[in-house]
C-alpha cells in the first residue's frame, strides 16, 4: 500500500508493531537514514528475498527507498512472501522531511 508522507509518519507513530525498512544501497544508506530503520538492499537480488523471508509476518513494516520507486517493488515481494502490511513511502527519503541519522 503506497502511503504520502504524513499518512505514513503518522500511522507509523501509532504503531507499536511498525518496523521501518530501507531498501536502498550501502551507499545511500551511508548518506543517511531514517532513524532506526533496517537496511536490506533490494538491489541484491536472491540475497534481499532471502533476508526478508527471515523477517517477521506479524510486523507492520514501512518501507522506503530513494524515490519510491524501488520501496513500491520491495512491497509487491513481500505480499508476495506472505506479508500482509508493507507500507510504501511515496516520494521516498528525497522527500523525507523527519529526522535523519547515519547508519550504525
Amino acid at each position: 500500500m503506497n502511503l504520502t508522507q504524513q499518512d505514513w509518519t503518522a500511522q507509523l507513530e501509532e504503531d507499536a508493531n511498525a518496523v521501518i525498512l530501507d531498501v536502498r544501497t550501502e551507499d545511500e544508506c551511508n548518506e543517511g537514514i531514517i532513524p532506526n530503520a533496517l537496511m536490506i538492499d533490494i538491489n541484491k537480488g536472491q540475497a534481499f528475498v532471502s533476508q526478508i523471508e527471515g523477517l517477521d509476518k506479524s510486523k507492520n513494516y514501512y518501507v522506503y527507498c530513494r524515490s519510491g520507486a524501488r520501496s513500491a517493488k520491495a512491497c509487491e515481494i513481500m505480499h508476495e512472501l506472505g506479508f500482509e502490511n508493507a507500507y510504501n513511502l511515496l516520494g521516498g527519503f528525497m522527500q523525507w522531511d523527519g529526522d535523519v541519522v547515519s547508519p550504525e
